[in-house]
C-alpha cells in the first residue's frame, strides 16, 4: 500500500489516504446505527441496498469536502522547497478530519435518543453553554460519553499511525507532472462536493427519500448535517424561502392580513386594532406559566400517561385546551408563540436571532407600555438560549433567575427546582398586588428537563428509577398543583388571569413526515372570573396571546395573527402551525399540508382518535399556497423588522 501510494499518487497521497480511512469509519458507524434503527429503516419503504448505496454517496460528499482545502493548497505547498511543509499539513488535516468524523458519529446515538434525529443545528446552539450541556451529559450519558471519547482518541491514534509512514517520504514527483495531474484531481474533488449533474449541488433534502425524518437523517453523515445546519444559520433571515417565493403583497393577501394598498409602504404592515371580548374597568393582571417539556404523552385525558393529577384535577376550573398544539420542538419556540404570537420558520427563533433583540412585539412590551410591571421569573441561568437578552431588549422590566434564590430547597442542573420557582414567584406577584401594582410575569420551569433531577419524597414514583421523564413530569405537576392552590388564597387571584401551558413535548419523534402527535400539548387559562370551557378546535401557540388580552379586558393595536377564542367561536375547525426541522405543517381542522425544501407539498389528514397522520394522493394548490404564505410570513417581517 504505502508503495502504491509513494508511486502512483506522489504528493496526493494524503488526499486518497483521507478518503481510504474516513469512508469505513462513516459506514462502520452507518451500519451500526441501521442495525439499532432497523425497524423503522425497514418501515419506511427503502431498499437497504438505497440506504448504504446512498449513505456512500452522502459521505463522498463530506469527504471531498475536507479534501477542497488540501487540492487547492498542494500546488503552493508540495514543492521540492516545502515539502516538509505539505507534509505535516496534509498530516495534521488528515487525521484532525479523521477524529471530527468520528467524533460526531460518536454523539450520534445519544443524540438520536433525545431528539431523534442525528446531531443538527442543536448540537452547534447548545455549544454555547458549556456547563449546563456537560452537567446533562454526565448525568445522563456518562457512559455513552466516555465511550465516544474513547472511540474517537483510538480513530485518531490509528490514522495517525497508518499516516507515519507519510511524514517520512522524500519529494520524488516533478513538479510539472503534479500540476498536470492537479486539474483532473480538482475536477474529481469538486465533482465529489456536487454529487449530481442538475442544477444545483446536492444538499440533505436531496437524501430525504421516505417519509421518515430518522431514516432520512440516518443516510447521511452527522458531519455534514451539522455542517450544514451551521451554513443554513448563516442564510436564516431567507430560511423559508427554501419552499418557495411570493411576493410581499400575495403573502398578505394569501393569509388574510392584507387591509389596504398602502399596506406594503407601513413600518408596521399587520398593525390592527383588537377590541376585548370582555370589558372591565381596570384590565386584569397576567401569569404565565410556561412548562418544560410537558406534552399531551404525560395528560391521561389527552391519551397520555396518568402522571399529571394535578393538571387534571384543575382543568375544569377553566379553558382546558383540547387540541392545542406547540409551534416546534424547542423552548424558545414555544417562547416565541406564546409572548409574541410569532409564527414558525426554518431558522432559530426569533429570541436568538440579531434584528429581533429590541423593537420587536411581546405582550410584554404592549403591558409594560400601560404601566404593567412585567417580569421573567426562571429557576436557571436566563442567558441560556439568549432569553435575557430578548426579554430585556423587549419589554419586560426584570428578570429573576437563579442567583436571586437565596436558599433554594433543591438544585439540579438546569437550576433551583419547581418548588422554589413557585415560592418565588407567589412572593414576587403578591408584592407586586399589595403595592396596587398591575403585572405581568412570565414564569419557565425547569425541573422536567434531561438529566430528570428535582426534590425526593415528593411524590409517588410512576417508574422505578427516579431519574425518568414520567418521574420529573409528576414532580413538575405537583409543584404546579401547590403554586395553584397557594394562589387561590391569595388576593392577587380574583384580579389575575393564568396561562399553564407547555413549550413543547418532551421528545418530538417519529417516522412521519410530521409527527403531529408530539405537537400535542395541554393548556389551561384560569383564574379571576373564568368560567369552565371546553375548546375542542384545533388551537396554535400563537393562539394564545391574543386570547389572553381579550380575556385581560385590553383593546389594543398589535401585529399578531392569532386567533381570539373569546370573541371568535371556539367551535370552528382551527388551524395550527408546526415546523419540524426543516418540514413545516399547517394543519386546518383535521387537513394538513406540508412543506419540504425542494419537494413538492405533500398532503395528510390526521387522525385525532388514533393520534396519527395519513397520508393523501391529492393536489389543492390553494391550501398549498396558502400554507406557503404563512411560512413565509414570519420570515418577511423579521427581515425587514415590521413586527412590533
Amino acid at each position: 500500500m504505502k508503495r502504491i501510494l509513494r508511486k502512483f499518487c506522489g504528493p496526493y497521497s494524503p488526499i486518497v489516504l483521507l478518503y481510504i480511512l474516513a469512508l469505513p469509519v462513516l459506514s462502520v458507524s452507518r451500519f451500526f446505527l441501521a442495525c439499532w434503527q432497523s425497524e423503522r429503516i425497514s418501515a419506511s419503504g427503502i431498499s437497504w441496498v438505497e440506504f448504504f448505496m446512498q449513505g456512500i454517496r452522502s459521505d463522498i460528499i463530506q469527504i471531498s469536502l475536507f479534501a477542497a482545502p488540501l487540492v487547492l493548497l498542494l500546488p503552493m505547498l508540495a514543492t521540492r522547497y516545502s515539502w516538509s511543509v505539505w507534509k505535516w499539513v496534509s498530516y495534521i488535516w488528515v487525521v484532525g478530519a479523521v477524529l471530527l468524523l468520528a467524533f460526531l458519529e460518536a454523539s450520534t446515538p445519544a443524540f438520536i435518543i433525545q431528539y431523534d434525529f442525528r446531531p443538527n443545528r442543536i448540537f452547534v446552539e447548545y455549544l454555547k453553554y458549556p456547563k449546563e450541556v456537560f452537567l446533562t451529559i454526565w448525568s445522563g450519558f456518562r457512559l455513552a460519553f466516555l465511550l465516544g471519547l474513547l472511540m474517537s482518541a483510538f480513530l485518531a491514534w490509528l490514522t495517525a499511525r497508518l499516516m507515519r509512514f507519510w511524514l517520512k517520504v522524500p519529494h520524488q514527483w516533478k513538479y510539472r507532472k503534479q500540476i498536470l495531474l492537479f486539474p483532473c484531481v480538482t475536477f474529481i474533488i469538486f465533482a465529489g462536493i456536487r454529487s449530481t449533474a442538475d442544477h444545483r449541488p446536492a444538499n440533505p433534502a436531496l437524501f430525504a427519500v421516505t417519509e421518515d425524518s430518522l431514516v432520512n437523517s440516518l443516510i447521511i453523515n452527522s458531519t455534514w448535517s451539522v455542517a450544514h445546519a451551521i451554513y443554513n444559520m448563516k442564510h436564516e433571515s431567507s430560511s423559508s424561502e427554501i419552499y418557495g417565493v411570493l411576493d410581499p403583497e400575495d403573502i398578505l393577501r394569501s393569509t388574510g392580513t392584507w387591509t389596504s394598498a398602502l399596506q406594503l409602504d407601513s413600518d408596521s404592515p399587520l398593525l390592527r386594532w383588537h377590541p376585548a371580548s370582555i370589558r372591565r374597568d381596570r384590565p386584569l393582571n397576567l401569569v404565565i406559566i410556561l412548562e418544560e417539556s410537558l406534552g399531551a404523552t404525560f395528560v391521561e385525558s389527552l391519551g397520555g400517561r396518568p402522571v399529571t393529577p394535578e393538571i387534571e384535577k384543575i382543568k375544569h376550573e377553566g379553558w382546558w385546551f383540547e387540541n392545542l398544539y406547540a409551534t416546534g420542538t424547542r423552548s424558545v419556540r414555544g417562547i416565541e408563540a406564546v409572548v409574541s404570537g410569532f409564527p414558525p420558520t426554518p431558522a432559530r427563533s426569533v429570541v436568538k436571532l440579531s434584528l429581533s433583540q429590541n423593537n420587536f412585539f411581546t405582550i410584554a412590551s404592549l403591558l409594560e407600555e400601560r404601566d404593567y410591571h412585567t417580569e421573567f421569573i426562571y429557576g436557571g441561568s436566563a442567558h441560556f438560549d439568549n432569553m435575557k437578552l430578548f426579554f430585556n431588549g423587549n419589554g419586560f422590566s426584570s428578570i429573576i433567575e437563579q442567583k436571586d434564590f437565596p436558599n433554594p430547597v433543591f438544585t439540579g442542573t438546569w437550576g433551583v427546582s419547581d418548588e422554589d420557582l413557585f415560592s418565588m414567584a407567589d412572593q414576587r406577584i403578591q408584592a407586586l398586588h399589595d403595592d396596587g401594582q398591575s403585572f405581568f410575569s412570565l414564569v419557565f420551569t425547569s425541573s422536567n428537563h434531561t438529566p430528570f433531577e428535582y426534590p425526593e419524597n415528593r411524590i409517588e414514583p410512576y417508574d422505578a428509577d427516579p431519574a425518568t421523564d414520567s418521574n420529573a413530569v409528576k414532580y413538575a405537576d405537583h409543584a404546579l398543583g401547590q403554586f395553584i392552590e397557594t394562589a387561590r388564597t391569595r388576593d392577587y387571584w380574583k384580579d389575575t388571569l393564568f396561562l399553564i401551558v407547555a413549550d413543547h413535548d418532551i421528545r418530538v419523534y417519529g417516522d412521519e413526515l410530521v409527527p403531529v402527535s408530539h405537537f400535542h400539548i395541554p393548556a389551561i387559562i384560569l383564574g379571576a372570573d373564568i368560567q369552565p370551557k371546553r375548546i375542542k378546535s384545533v388551537v396554535s401557540q400563537i393562539d394564545l396571546a391574543p386570547t389572553l388580552l381579550s380575556l385581560m379586558g385590553i383593546s389594543a393595536e398589535h401585529p399578531m395573527i392569532g386567533r381570539d377564542l373569546g370573541s371568535e367561536d371556539p367551535e370552528r375547525p382551527g388551524r395550527a402551525f408546526m415546523q419540524y426541522y426543516q418540514n413545516y405543517a399547517m394543519m386546518e381542522g383535521k387537513r394538513l399540508v406540508i412543506l419540504r425544501p425542494d419537494k413538492e407539498p405533500a398532503f395528510a389528514e390526521y387522525d385525532f382518535m388514533e393520534k396519527k397522520l395519513i397520508m393523501k394522493d391529492l393536489q389543492d394548490p390553494e391550501f398549498a399556497r396558502r400554507a406557503l404564505a404563512y411560512a413565509l410570513l414570519p420570515s418577511w417581517l423579521y427581515r425587514n423588522q415590521l413586527y412590533h
